[in-house]
C-alpha cells in the first residue's frame, strides 16, 4: 500500500473562488467603460472634424472670378425656393431662350458667380440657364453647406421649384453640375423628375465614398475604424438621403450622361471616389465618359479653362505670392483691393471653347 499522500491542496466540487469572478467583473467594467469612452470620442472627433469642413461659404471680399456686375448686359430674374428649413437664392438667365432648360450645380465653397462664365456660355448657345446657391452658399440661408448630400437635397428642392413655373417647365431640362454639383446632377436622377441630360464634371459617386477618401488621407488605416461613426453621423445629418449614389441614379435613369473627370484630380480621386472609377457598375447604354488628361488641364477644376486662362493664373497667382512674401504676409486691405482691381476677370475665368463646345453639342443631340 502506498502511503504518500498527494500534497496538492483537495477541494470540494461546489467550492467557488469569488476573487477571480470579482477580478473579472473588474476587467469587464473597464473594458466596457474604455469601449465607451473611445466611441463617444470617436463620434465627438468625427463630428467636429466634419463640420470644420463644411462652414457657410459667404462671397468673399476679394475675388477672381466674374460678378454680376461684370457683365450687366446678361440680365437675370432673382427667384427663391425652400429647400428643407432654409429659402435658396436661384438666378435665370437667357429670357426668351427656347432650346431648353440648363440647370447648373455648383461646387462646394461656391456659388453661382463662380460658373457665371459657364452660363454665359449657355446662354450665348440659345439655352435658358437656371443656377442657384446651396444651402449656406452666397445669397442663400443656412448656418453651414452641412454636408456632402446636401447638394443633392438642394437640387431636388429646385427641379421641384422648376415644375411649379408654367414657362419652365414646358422646356426640356439639362443638368450640368461640377464637383459637389457633379454628384448632385447624377444622383438625382434617383428620383422622379423628366431630365432630358445630364453632364458630371468632376464628380463623386456617393458622399460615403467621398468622406471615405478625404478621412483615408487624414488618418491611413485608422480610418476602417472610424468607419462606424463616421457611417453614423451622415445617417444622423441626412437620413437615407446619405446613401444615394451617382451610379444608382445613372442605372435607373437610362438618360443620356456625360461623365468628365481629370485624371490627375487631387480633389476627388479618378481611380477612387470618382464616378468615373465606377463605369464597370454602370449598365446604362446612354452614357459617354470623357477623360481629361491633357496637362494642366486634368486637375479637378482646371478642365474647364483656355490655355491662355491658365497662363494667366500661374503669372498673376505668382505676383500674389511675391506681393505676400515682400509685405511678411499682411497684405493692407487697401493694396488687396488694388491687387483684385488689376485683375482681367474675363481672363481669368476663360473657357476653353472645345472643352465647352463638347458638353453643348452633347446636350443638343439629347433633344433628338
Amino acid at each position: 500500500m502506498n502511503n504518500s499522500s498527494d500534497s496538492r491542496p483537495q477541494t470540494s466540487p461546489g467550492v467557488k473562488f469569488p476573487g477571480n469572478r470579482s477580478k473579472l467583473k473588474v476587467f469587464l467594467m473597464i473594458f466596457c467603460t474604455a469601449v465607451i469612452v473611445f466611441a463617444v470620442g470617436s463620434f465627438i472627433a468625427i463630428k467636429i472634424i466634419y463640420d470644420s469642413n463644411f462652414p457657410r461659404a459667404d462671397k468673399p471680399q476679394f475675388s477672381n472670378y466674374l460678378r454680376f456686375e461684370d457683365v450687366p448686359e446678361y440680365e437675370k430674374q432673382v427667384v427663391q425656393f425652400k429647400s428643407g428649413p432654409n429659402t435658396l437664392t436661384g438666378y435665370l438667365f437667357g429670357k426668351g431662350n427656347n432650346k431648353g432648360l440648363v440647370v447648373v450645380a455648383h461646387g462646394l465653397g461656391g456659388g453661382t458667380e463662380n460658373y457665371l462664365q459657364e452660363i454665359i456660355y449657355f446662354v450665348d448657345q440659345g439655352w435658358t440657364v437656371f443656377a442657384y446657391d446651396c444651402t449656406g452658399s452666397h445669397a442663400s440661408e443656412g448656418k453651414s453647406t452641412v454636408g456632402l448630400a446636401q447638394s443633392l437635397l438642394d437640387l431636388n428642392a429646385a427641379l421641384n421649384y422648376i415644375k411649379s413655373r408654367e414657362e419652365l417647365n414646358r422646356l426640356p431640362v439639362m443638368l450640368f453640375g461640377h464637383s459637389w454639383g457633379g454628384y448632385a446632377v447624377a444622383a438625382v436622377l434617383n428620383y422622379d423628375h423628366p431630365i432630358t441630360a445630364a453632364v458630371s464634371v468632376s464628380g463623386f459617386n456617393s458622399p460615403m465614398d467621398m468622406l471615405f477618401e478625404q478621412a483615408k488621407r487624414m488618418m491611413g488605416g485608422f480610418t476602417y475604424v472610424q468607419y462606424p461613426f463616421m457611417w453614423l453621423y451622415q445617417t444622423m445629418l441626412f437620413g437615407k438621403s446619405a446613401w444615394v449614389s451617382a451610379v444608382d441614379g445613372i442605372n435607373k435613369s437610362g438618360v443620356p450622361v456625360m461623365i468628365i473627370h481629370g485624371d490627375k484630380d487631387n480633389t476627388i480621386y479618378y481611380t477612387g471616389a470618382a464616378i468615373i472609377a465606377h463605369k464597370n457598375e454602370i449598365t446604362n447604354p446612354n452614357v459617354f465618359y470623357k477623360t481629361c488628361s491633357k496637362e494642366g488641364h486634368n486637375g479637378h477644376s482646371n478642365l474647364f479653362y483656355s490655355e491662355a486662362a491658365i497662363m494667366y493664373r500661374a503669372i498673376k497667382n505668382q505676383e500674389y505670392k511675391e506681393l505676400n512674401e515682400r509685405l511678411g504676409g499682411e497684405i493692407p486691405e487697401d493694396v488687396k483691393a488694388a491687387y483684385y482691381q488689376e485683375v482681367d476677370r474675363f481672363l481669368w475665368h476663360q473657357l476653353d471653347k472645345a472643352f465647352m463646345d463638347d458638353i453643348n453639342h452633347f446636350f443638343e443631340s439629347a433633344l433628338h
